[in-house]
């Protein structure tokens, strides 16, 4: 299933000649159980197969199991037995390709379109990480005083939906909750200094516009964008910020708590981009 784009198993179905016909209680389910199915989906597969979701359903008598496989960037995932190897596959509309009850494996052929895909995808990654670099550096006042640029891009990318105006609310508004658990409250945070509850539509993402506008405060300005494939990015001012009531910093002088709490909430911006799903449709 990680070779084919993810899959759900389901533990609890009852079957006769390989067609299900019901349910089946599945028993006692521990954590002891599901730490060895986690454990055989990274010691028993290479590469690793991480992120597994494992649901526990119903009660007792009637007890069922769902583990939901992951799509994958890292393929083709093989399984070693001694010194042989071989990548199991299914078919175009995700059923397991089985013959009875024997696996179908990759050709070589696939085996090596696999591997073109993998290193292709990492290239585009990095050109992804580029172009997000260069957009939001664009316009910063780096003459004036040092800058932080931090740039997200999700490895296997959100296409499904577009973000709405209320998802990324809640995008930045649970960063900034999030954010503070990081690094406390002890510095400017980049995330209190944009436009959280009224972010903008720009192309292709939401834009956090700066706040910081007013002729004391142009020293914390910062910006922020959430892209509906999930990317973030993050731009903040950390160099010349306030020293006392009457004093700044040198553009290039800069307070390491300023990079920490920038950090923090691009950290917290990349977390939260990837969980928080809107159910609403654009």
């Amino acid at each position: 299933m990680a070779n084919s784009g993810g899959g759900v198993i389901v533990f609890g179905v009852s079957e006769k000649q390989k067609v299900a016909t019901g349910r089946v209680d599945v028993g006692e389910f521990d954590e002891a159980y599901e730490r060895s199915l986690r454990s055989a989906a990274i010691t028993a597969i290479s590469p690793p197969v991480f992120g597994l979701n494992v649901h526990r359903l119903g009660s007792e008598g009637n007890r069922a199991v769902v583990i939901e496989v992951p799509a994958s960037v890292e393929g083709p995932h093989l399984i070693y037995r001694n010194q042989y190897f071989g990548a199991p596959m299914r078919n175009d509309v995700g059923a397991p390709m089985r013959n009875d009850a024997d696996t179908v494996w990759m050709k070589e052929r696939q085996i090596e379109a696999m591997y073109r895909a993998r290193f292709d995808e990492r290239r585009h990654a990095t050109e992804a990480l580029d172009v997000l670099f260069t957009e939001a550096s664009a316009g910063r006042a780096t003459n004036m005083r040092a800058w932080l640029i931090g740039v997200g891009h999700p490895r296997i990318p959100r296409f499904r939906e577009r973000l709405t105006r209320d998802g990324a609310r809640e995008v930045l508004s649970k960063s900034a909750e999030l954010s503070s658990t990081y690094a406390g409250r002890r510095g400017i945070h980049p995330l209190e200094s944009v436009d959280r509850p009224n972010p903008r539509p720009g192309l292709r993402r939401w834009v956090a516009v700066n706040t910081a506008t007013d002729e004391g405060s142009t020293w914390k300005e910062s910006w922020v964008t959430i892209h509906h494939d999930g990317s973030v990015t993050l731009a903040a001012a950390v160099g010349g910020h306030r020293n006392s009531s009457t004093t700044y910093f040198e553009g290039w002088q800069i307070e390491s708590v300023a990079i920490e709490c920038a950090i923090a909430d691009l950290m917290a911006l990349t977390s939260t981009s990837t969980s928080c799903r809107s159910s609403d449709r654009a």
